[in-house]
């Protein structure tokens, strides 16, 4: 799930809303309503669908071409007539067999009719109750019209997937034709004369002798699936002819995310086109986004060797029979922990040795261990569209773009059964960070394999496959044995509820290196709550609550002192999302983006601070020059909640901020991002010091959940914000990102349980020290942005009396 499609894709008026409505919300849904005619409506026999006498079966045959060719308001009319006409002509006593009456529907009960079957094709016995008070209707028409409808609609489909099938077999027909004739005249490839038949090149043999050693790797591969799926593989076997563009057409199941349920927005629109860019992937004609297929990365060999793939199958299967095992075993695998804990659930690590064998090997020497569950609702309109976030990487790494610093696919090992994400496995590549220059930066190389576990269950498993690296190649070995993280059996478990919500149980497993992290944040990362379940689940939460929320066509922003459109509030929410990500790639260095570390930039609050430089040079959204960014994390003993609230308070903003000039600041405007305080998005204007200097504007977003808060501000030109907040592009406007990220300092035994003192904060600047970029970095830029960062902790902890 990004948020890029969502401020990328245009759109006039307001923004609309992908809602799980049904089936009419998908595309080519449309195209067989209007080749059928249109909407609903029409004339339907006054027995209903289950009628039986001969009398109303011969009038149903006789009109059914007709009904399907009508307009949508003759096709389709609910039921008029009660069942004692029923009764009345279907007495055999009654040799003439006598027309059935009709009713037909005004165009304002079709209306509500229609609109409720949008939210609702499955209305129970008090709503139909209430439609037919409301539109004068008898309940038995209510109930055959949503009976007819629902029957209509399944015949539409039907006809779709076979016409859809019909062209593939109409293909199948000419390429099978194609290959007859070519095999009645085969041609030598060398000289182009007829080949003789009985002789056989010596690159044919080779590739006999391949075809057999496939086939055998096939059979291997189908025993793993059949034991793993328990059924037949032969089920699978017309897999391969399924392509992507020509895949059987599913009801619309929100693959793009649609939320439901929060503040009525239950019966919205379909947002256009902009969630096909959001999905990152191909789109079939019904709505279902496929993942096209991705070759293997140039470093692959090197990384893998000669590993078989089935290898892969197997730890894939057994790490998702240990997660969905750790997910729902309570006592004794998982016991109560002590209060004021994180969590309310540690890992007994006997009881965890004695159930599972290690599916990666033991854990190597100096490594710790780290493990936590989670489990909460997520609002999100199906267990399957968190599926489709999960097993795209450009849509996880956006969901969790405060974690994760970069992610890529290396291989698709397998794409899944019949289409869909039953059995996928992917390998993958992915940097961790916590946002302290403290903390290092984890790389682990995983396993992504999905798994239906029941209708509206699913899960999704992670596992390290350091330990196949070091067996299957010597040659790897040492590069294995210096692996500082690795993922043991790691994912979530999802499960639809009645409510249309989503649950979500969160396991996290890991083992990783102690050494390079600094003693400051040791307890936290073995509380889970940097890298746990908490943490995932939390920003989960808040993600898919935000996306909610920005998707209502009724957004407003609160103490909205400027008019911003639609336009411009989804403009304005880009901004800010490219802020706050660039903010989080200078904190720490990954290899999404290239930081020069300075050795030796220290400044007056002790050695922590960590500098580095890069060039801009014609980069959208950055001034070009020399860019450099200094962060540094501190403990502050104030609970973060408070500490988060006096951060982004723009009254109290002068008691720490040099861009302030002294004073308060004046919030312009605030888009909400969520029903929590403090996510939001806010531009504040910055006192003028003379009559004669206009004043600053500053962009300012606020995150917070349950695992941790982040403050970050950027100034921006007033001329460029103003054409962002009229909805123009805002891809070239230029800033330069500074703020804070707080975390909960790591709980300490006490004498009553788990004890925590105040917060953890990380401070980090990024700042233009000359527009030329190919000038050098000097001393006295490195000292001023070091002294920048000691004013300002000295001044936080000031003006909250830490000293005291």
């Amino acid at each position: 799930m990004s948020f890029g499609g969502l401020f990328d894709g245009g759109g006039g008026g307001g923004m609309q809303f992908p809602f799980a409505s049904g089936f009419s919300s998908s595309p080519a849904l449309s195209l067989a309503l209007d080749n059928a005619g249109g909407g609903i409506g029409g004339r339907i026999l006054a027995g209903g669908a289950g009628a039986g006498s001969s009398a109303g079966g011969a009038m149903t045959r006789d009109t059914e071409a007709e009904n399907d060719s009508r307009s949508g308001s003759d096709h389709l009319d609910a039921i008029s007539a009660a069942g004692e006409d029923d009764v009345e002509d279907a007495e055999p006593s009654n040799s003439r067999k006598r027309k059935k009456r009709y009713h037909r529907h005004t165009p304002q009960q079709i209306q509500e009719l229609e609109a409720l079957f949008k939210e609702c094709p499955h209305p129970d016995e008090k709503q139909r109750a209430e439609l037919s008070r409301r539109l004068s209707l008898d309940a038995r028409q209510v109930k055959f019209w949503f009976q007819n409808r629902r029957t209509q609609m399944k015949t539409q489909l039907e006809r779709h997937e076979n016409a859809l099938l019909k062209q593939e077999n109409d293909k199948l027909r000419a390429e099978n034709m194609t290959i007859r004739e070519a095999m009645r005249s085969p041609m030598c490839g060398s000289c182009g004369s007829p080949a003789m038949l009985g002789e056989v090149s010596l690159e044919e043999q080779h590739l006999r002798i391949e075809n057999a050693r496939l086939k055998d790797e096939l059979n291997r591969v189908c025993a793993l699936a059949t034991k793993f799926l328990g059924k037949p593989i032969s089920l699978l076997s017309p897999q391969p002819l399924l392509q992507p563009h020509l895949s059987l057409p599913m009801p619309n199941s929100s693959l793009e995310l649609a939320i439901g349920g929060i503040g009525g927005l239950g019966s919205l629109g379909t947002l256009p086109g902009c969630m096909n860019e959001f999905a990152g992937g191909v789109s079939s004609p019904m709505g279902t986004v496929i993942t096209p297929a991705r070759a293997t990365g140039s470093a692959l060999p090197s990384l893998l060797g000669n590993i078989d793939r089935s290898v892969f199958l197997e730890l894939a299967i057994s790490a998702m029979d240990e997660l969905v095992k750790m997910a729902q075993m309570d006592d004794p695998l998982w016991v109560p922990a002590l209060p004021g804990a994180p969590s309310k659930e540690v890992l007994n690590f006997e009881e965890y040795l004695h159930f599972f064998l290690p599916c990666i090997g033991m854990k190597p020497a100096g490594h710790v261990s780290e493990a936590s569950r989670e489990s909460g609702i997520v609002i999100i309109d199906n267990s399957l569209a968190l599926v489709e976030t999960l097993m795209d990487e450009r849509r996880w790494s956006d969901m969790f773009s405060c974690m994760i610093a970069k992610a890529t696919v290396l291989e698709e090992v397998s794409t899944g059964i019949a289409g869909s994400r039953n059995g996928a496995l992917l390998l993958m590549k992915a940097e961790l960070q916590v946002l302290s220059p403290l903390v290092p930066i984890r790389e682990v190389t995983f396993l992504r394999f999905c798994k239906q576990l029941a209708e509206g269950a699913w899960a999704v498993v992670d596992v390290s496959i350091d330990g196949l690296v070091r067996d299957h190649n010597s040659a790897t070995a040492p590069t294995a044995g210096n692996v500082k993280c690795r993922r043991l059996p790691s994912g979530c478990v999802m499960q639809d509820t009645p409510n249309g919500y989503c649950k979500v149980t969160w396991v996290e497993h890991t083992e990783y290196d102690e050494a390079s992290v600094h003693q400051l944040y040791r307890p936290l990362l073995r509380s889970g709550l940097a890298f746990g379940a908490r943490r995932w689940l939390a920003t989960l939460q808040r993600q898919c609550e935000c996306l909610a929320i920005l998707m209502s066509s009724t957004t407003v922003a609160a103490n909205d002192s400027t008019a911003i459109s639609q336009e411009g509030k989804r403009s304005m929410l880009k901004l800010a999302r490219r802020m706050t990500e660039n903010f989080c790639a200078g904190v720490s260095p990954s290899s999404a983006r290239e930081w020069s570390k300075l050795d030796g930039a220290t400044g007056s609050i002790g050695e922590d601070v960590r500098v580095m430089a890069r060039k801009s040079v014609s980069e959208p959204g950055e001034p070009p020059g020399v860019v450099l960014s200094a962060a540094t994390s501190v403990w502050v003993p104030v609970a973060p909640e408070k500490l988060f609230n006096f951060l982004r308070d723009e009254q109290l903003r002068a008691e720490w901020d040099i861009l302030s000039n002294g004073g308060p600041m004046q919030e312009m405007t605030q888009i909400a991002k969520g029903q929590r305080d403090g996510n939001s998005v806010s531009l504040l204007r910055a006192s003028a010091v003379s009559a004669n200097q206009s004043s600053m504007l500053i962009l300012q977003e606020t995150c917070t959940d349950a695992s941790g808060s982040i403050v970050v501000y950027a100034p921006v030109d007033i001329p460029a914000m103003q054409l962002v907040m009229n909805g123009g592009d805002s891809t070239y406007v230029a800033l330069l990102p500074s703020g804070f990220a707080i975390l909960p300092d790591g709980p300490r035994i006490g004498a009553s349980g788990y004890e925590t003192g105040g917060s953890l904060l990380t401070v980090a600047f990024q700042i233009l020290v000359n527009n030329q970029p190919t000038a050098k970095l000097t001393v006295e830029s490195v000292e001023t942005v070091n002294n920048l960062i000691s004013c300002t902790i000295k001044k936080i902890k000031t003006a909250l009396q830490c000293d005291a």
